[in-house]
């Protein structure tokens, strides 16, 4: 496996970041399993200046620090280098990390954060001595992210792990099986798992199985109580998500898939879809697959930091 770092492996301190629509996260570490927080501020959105000097602030609060690393929302081209963060227009279409290394004279590493997920599992999670590590995202929509020998793979674009999207979604679903439609889903096709998975799929299918109007927390909530109608949109979304993340299973074999998002950490719904991707895998296993990721909730900033501790000496 890739020499990730281990606890009690001290290494040059990194500057970790976990970077969202709303916020930016700071860190820096020694190992993934101890990293000490440089503060949280609002996520500058149009001035790409303010974004920098966030980053550079933050950073040179840690003078002897290596390599800084990123863990950001959208996607990262790893060919060209190019984010797209349609919610951040400010790193929109930029070669983000060679901007910043000018800027900062110091290597920079970006990383998307499904991927940050994973590897974040991987090395200091529920993934922790596994060779082939696929993290399940299951937040407000559907993502993943894949890490093989310890090395996030990226992929041709960037969009490795993404099986939260392309026309696959069954129209039909539960038992007895009800008919759903195709619905649009935000990267412009229809059908996408992503339409159906997550806390807004959930809320989408409960609108059309129930005509009732309720957030995803509600619906979870009834659920573990008892409730009938709750209890048949969670069996139906189980039934539409277990296909598609068994045939990733299928193609890719791992030993194991933490999930992550608000509904990775519902135990419950996630020891209902590992029963049932079980049930359709080729690979007959006992032991859980499907499993709740244990870096929550900081999953971005510890794969950052491993992104970063990866590449710094010892």
């Amino acid at each position: 496996m890739t020499d990730l770092p281990s606890r009690g492996d001290v290494r040059q301190p990194v500057v970790c970041f976990d970077i969202g629509g709303s916020a930016i996260k700071g860190g820096t570490a020694t190992d993934p399993f101890s990293i000490a927080s440089l503060g949280r501020v609002p996520t500058p959105l149009d001035d790409f200046g303010a974004f920098a000097s966030v980053i550079a602030d933050m950073a040179s609060r840690v003078p002897d620090a290596g390599s800084i690393a990123l863990s950001i929302t959208g996607v990262v081209d790893p060919a060209r280098g190019l984010i797209k963060a349609a919610n951040i227009p400010c790193i929109d279409g930029r070669p983000l990390a060679a901007d910043l290394e000018g800027r900062l004279g110091r290597e920079v590493r970006v990383a998307n954060d499904a991927d940050c997920f994973a590897l974040a599992e991987a090395g200091a999670g529920a993934g922790r001595g596994h060779w082939i590590v696929f993290g399940a995202i299951l937040g407000t929509g559907v993502g993943g992210g894949l890490v093989i020998e310890g090395r996030i793979v990226n992929g041709a674009g960037g969009f490795a792990g993404e099986w939260g999207h392309g026309p696959v979604a069954a129209t039909r679903a539960g038992d007895p099986p009800v008919d759903l439609p195709h619905l649009p889903c935000g990267c412009g096709l229809s059908g996408c798992v992503d339409t159906v998975g997550g806390a807004r799929g959930m809320e989408r299918l409960h609108r059309h199985l129930h005509g009732a109007t309720l957030p995803s927390t509600a619906i979870v909530e009834a659920w573990l109580a008892g409730d009938p109608a709750a209890r048949r949109t969670i069996e139906v979304q189980i039934d539409l998500l277990a296909g598609p993340l068994a045939l990733v299973v299928n193609v890719v074999g791992p030993d194991i898939v933490p999930v992550g998002g608000g509904l990775g950490q519902v135990k419950e719904f996630v020891a209902r879809l590992d029963a049932e991707v079980r049930k359709r895998i080729l690979r007959p296993t006992d032991r859980p697959l499907v499993v709740p990721g244990e870096i929550v909730p900081e999953a971005g900033l510890v794969g950052a930091a491993l992104l970063a501790l990866a590449a710094a000496p010892r």
